[in-house]
């Protein structure tokens, strides 16, 4: 069975207020590696009309998302309660 896993680095370019297009400029296997070429490619960037974002086919995420989730409560970072700090109540609207 092939590894099917791929992470496209996308450029998008804006041209005015209706036209934009759309490139894939590399693609990986590893989501570290996708994600490191995007941030390098948006700190070399010197044009405000032009951004990248990560994509990948649904499966590739969904087993992305579910590793994570595994791994979590395996080594019991799911179940730790983050320090919630109490809020401000003033006429019954929160701050």
């Amino acid at each position: 069975m092939t590894n099917k896993k791929k992470w496209l680095v996308i450029e998008k370019n804006t041209y005015g207020t209706d036209s934009q297009s759309f490139s894939v400029i590399k693609f990986h296997a590893e989501l570290k590696e996708a994600m490191t070429y995007k941030i390098y490619l948006e700190k070399l960037s010197d044009r405000d009309n032009q951004s990248y974002f990560l994509a990948s086919d649904v499966e590739t995420v969904m087993n992305t998302v579910t590793s994570a989730h595994n791994k979590s409560v395996q080594d019991g970072t799911y179940y730790e309660k983050p320090e919630v700090k109490k809020e401000e109540v003033v006429d019954d609207i929160t701050f």
